[in-house]
């Protein structure tokens, strides 16, 4: 019984998970997921593999293969001490990962990471990438350091925990008084369109949040209804927001669509790469 390390490789930060026995990835064989920040990637991933297997007790000969996964495992070209290593393609572990957490059968799989990208899962079948959008974790920070001051995502939330969304978007019923074929008086018409003066902070910072997971939600369920499906993985660091369960609910109602974000959906991809070692066999 041998291990199977899966490492997520980004710019700056590591995730890495592993199954403690190759033939047998279960939640029971499954080794608590770890995150690991650094100014590189080499130096992130090194680092997060030494802490990683010595929090576990893992010596080298007890792992089999090491699957990679992620932009920054492009520069990974040599053997990690010596192990096999085996390069997995994004998109397939995004697929991978989503169904297993999620343990449904076939899903839409959002990825919330610097953009967004989107995938449709069946179990049996390879995972198919259906496009995605730029607007994601990037684009929360990218515009939070200039109207905020701030990119660290722990003070933005902080922020966002007081915002009032009247004084940031404008809503469907405050642009008419009738019914418009069936449409909520409560669905955003514009992000941002009816900022007040008086906004604070705390407002716009959970505007932000709102705009980036609404933009998400509707290229998910634009997505799902080409494959006549009604679940919607949601993974990636941004599901972990404090705002996201919120949103994402609300607008659960008023489009039919099970939005789902599992345990441990930050390290969904990573899982999936770990999860990717069976096709090599």
């Amino acid at each position: 019984m041998r291990a199977i390390i899966g490492i997520d490789v980004g710019g700056s930060t590591t995730k890495i998970v592993g199954f403690r026995d190759a033939e047998n990835m279960t939640e029971e064989t499954l080794i608590k997921p770890l995150f690991v920040r650094a100014t590189d990637p080499l130096t992130s991933l090194y680092g997060a593999f030494g802490k990683f297997t010595d929090e576990n007790g893992l010596s080298l000969s007890d792992i089999e293969c090491v699957m990679l996964t992620g932009v920054g495992s492009t520069f990974i070209e040599k053997p990690i001490y010596s192990l096999t290593c085996v390069h997995a393609g994004e998109f397939n572990c995004i697929g991978l990962g989503g169904l297993y957490l999620s343990g449904l059968d076939r899903a839409v799989v959002a990825s919330l990471g610097t953009g967004t990208a989107l995938v449709y899962s069946e179990r049996g079948r390879e995972p198919l990438y259906l496009g995605g959008t730029g607007v994601g974790g990037g684009t929360l920070l990218g515009l939070s350091k200039k109207l905020l001051g701030t990119d660290n995502i722990e003070d933005i939330e902080a922020l966002a925990k007081d915002g009032n969304i009247e004084n940031i978007d404008l809503f469907v019923g405050d642009m008419t008084r009738k019914d418009i074929g069936g449409v909520s008086a409560r669905l955003t018409a514009a992000n941002f369109g009816n900022i007040s003066g008086f906004a604070t902070n705390s407002d716009i910072a959970l505007g932000l949040f709102n705009m980036v997971y609404e933009t998400v939600a509707m290229m998910a369920i634009f997505a799902s209804r080409s494959f006549d499906v009604h679940d919607i993985v949601l993974t990636g660091n941004l599901t972990k927001a404090a705002p996201a369960r919120d949103i994402f609910r609300s607008l659960t109602d008023y489009f039919g669509i099970n939005f789902v974000i599992p345990e441990h959906s930050r390290f969904s991809t990573v899982i999936g790469a770990a999860l990717s070692y069976k096709e090599t066999k």
